[in-house]
């Protein structure tokens, strides 16, 4: 006759009931844990806002919009509007002034300024590295070119890119007069060869770094640092002709259609107003038939490296899956800064490469640039570019994916900035952020883990975020921003939530919000040792005297 549980005595009920969470236990022990994830960082550079699918952009963006549509979208993601202090920041969890990167990487004396990662920090690869990770990066570096501070001296296994900030992606061609630009396989200098595109061969070396490092049963840290869309307008024909009619309606009218599309994927608030077209840009209807044909060119080729890139992402992921390891690989995506209005011209260059840049951008042989044209229709609905404070400068698409942990489909429009990457790369690693480094002091992380933001869950945020560069500099205090450009130097003040392109200045209304961000800028400022800037170029003046 069967017994049942209501029958058994108390002291069999606590014998049987000591025996199953045992017997859970040990089923427990036996079921096989989430290991450490792979983890892969992707940064394009100087791509603007809205240059992805997926944020509203008619470039053909696929496998980012994949990974965007199985995972997580942020709209208020910020980076340090240029490309050195994003990659500094990036990589150690620190302001770049923190970092010693706090302009670009000229070097001067002032600690903050160094031009290199100094010796209170520690990158994520380090860090990772003493975690249990192999460590792989890919593309540009630009955090100096001295060997002594190239990757594999920052806690990189393998490496192989672009040590400087701009190329030629069809091989090695300096553009600047005594330039000598390099590109690196680990410790040594590499010389592309015949049918070079790097934007492949980025991926070629990311692809086998990862296969050389299967079966030795550990996770792996890929930095995957992608030049595109970088000037110079350099991309291949295949992918051109893709978009050889996009661009004849010209950056007016696109702008406009991206802003719309924006607004209905919920990127955009319905309060949300377009900027004005840039006061540099002319009415796309007020150019020559000429200067059309010249910038819908452009235009295509910009769109077509972007195309690139994501056809890129595409067999990073393929890889993945093949290797079996893309249920255990959270990838994040994101740019250096804004859209580039820079241009090719003045002494900076040399007259080979000032010529090449008159030549049609379709043309490999050429050597242009997107400008303030391309990069104000790159960055809708924002004001200003690369190197400003404004959103048009800091903000970039942010894209998560890690399956089975990021639920899909979520947007989220909590202000975050790139010091946040190393948290969060060591808390989902389960890798402890040291206070010192082969026996140096290690300054304590800005960032804030973005783990429960990325699982769906609350997320307290920052009291305030700080940005500077140039002494144009901001302060994100929740839906309040305070931003100044120099050398005017006057502050502005916006409510986020409801104008986040900027356009309507509210500081003569709130003047004790502007006092008190403002002390908040100084304090922090005085923290991270940032200087003004009026006597940086004082003292880059004192020097090339001497």
């Amino acid at each position: 006759m069967r017994t049942t549980y209501r029958a058994l005595s108390m002291i069999q009920k606590r014998i049987l009931n000591l025996s199953l969470i045992s017997l859970t236990g040990l089923l427990l022990s036996l079921t096989p844990q989430k290991s450490q994830p792979n983890i892969i960082v992707i940064l394009a550079d100087d791509m603007g806002y809205s240059d992805l699918g997926s944020f509203g952009s008619e470039i053909r963006t696929p496998h980012l919009d994949a990974l965007a549509e199985g995972g997580l979208k942020m709209t208020q993601f910020y980076n340090a509007s240029r490309c050195c202090p994003t990659r500094a920041s990036l990589l150690t969890g620190l302001y770049p002034h923190q970092a010693g990167v706090g302009h670009m990487v000229n070097e001067r004396e002032q600690p903050a300024y160094r031009g290199m990662l100094n010796e209170e920090c520690v990158t994520m690869a380090e860090a990772l590295k003493e975690g249990g990770y192999t460590t792989y990066m890919a593309g540009k570096w630009h955090l100096n070119a001295r060997l002594e501070h190239w990757p594999l001296k920052h806690g990189f296994d393998r490496y192989f890119g672009m040590l400087d900030g701009a190329n030629s992606y069809f091989g090695n061609r300096p553009y600047r007069p005594n330039q000598t630009l390099t590109y690196a396989l680990d410790n040594a200098p590499y010389t592309p060869g015949k049918g070079f595109y790097a934007t492949d061969a980025y991926t070629d070396y990311a692809l086998r770094f990862i296969e050389e490092g299967k079966g030795k049963g550990k996770p792996f840290f890929l930095y995957l640092a992608y030049t595109a869309p970088h000037w110079p307008l350099h991309a291949l024909p295949e992918d051109i002709a893709r978009y050889k009619e996009t661009y004849k309606k010209g950056w007016d009218n696109l702008r406009e259609e991206r802003f719309r599309r924006m607004q209905n994927m919920g990127i955009l608030s319905p309060e949300t107003q377009l900027s004005p077209r840039d006061g540099n840009v002319p009415a796309w209807e007020s150019l020559t038939a000429a200067e059309k044909r010249t910038w819908e060119t452009k235009m295509a080729v910009y769109a077509a490296m972007v195309d690139r890139m994501d056809q890129n992402i595409g067999r990073l992921r393929q890889k993945l899956k093949d290797m079996g390891e893309d249920q255990n690989t959270i990838i994040m995506f994101l740019s250096d800064n804004g859209g580039s209005y820079e241009a090719i011209d003045g002494p900076g260059f040399t007259p080979e490469i000032l010529a090449a840049s008159k030549k049609p951008a379709s043309d490999p042989t050429s050597f242009t640039a997107y400008q303030y044209e391309g990069a104000n229709l790159s960055n809708t609905p924002f004001r200003k570019f690369k190197r400003w404070e404004h959103e048009g400068g800091i903000s970039t698409p942010f894209i998560a994916n890690y399956p089975g942990v990021i639920p899909a489909g979520q947007v989220n429009h909590q202000p975050a900035h790139i010091i946040d990457l190393m948290a969060t790369t060591l808390d989902l690693a389960g890798v402890r952020y040291p206070d010192t480094y082969q026996g140096r002091n290690v300054k304590p992380l800005e960032g804030i883990s973005m783990v429960p933001l990325l699982k769906g869950q609350e997320w307290p945020g920052h009291a305030a975020i700080f940005f500077e560069h140039e002494g144009n500099r901001a302060v994100r205090q929740g839906d309040w921003k305070l931003v100044s450009v120099y050398p005017e130097d006057e502050w502005a003040l916006y409510d986020i939530s409801t104008d986040r392109t900027e356009l309507h200045d509210l500081s003569s209304q709130f003047p004790e919000k502007v006092q008190t961000m403002e002390q908040q800028y100084a304090a922090w400022a005085a923290r991270a040792g940032v200087l003004p800037f009026a006597q940086l170029e004082a003292y880059d003046k004192q020097r090339k005297r001497k």
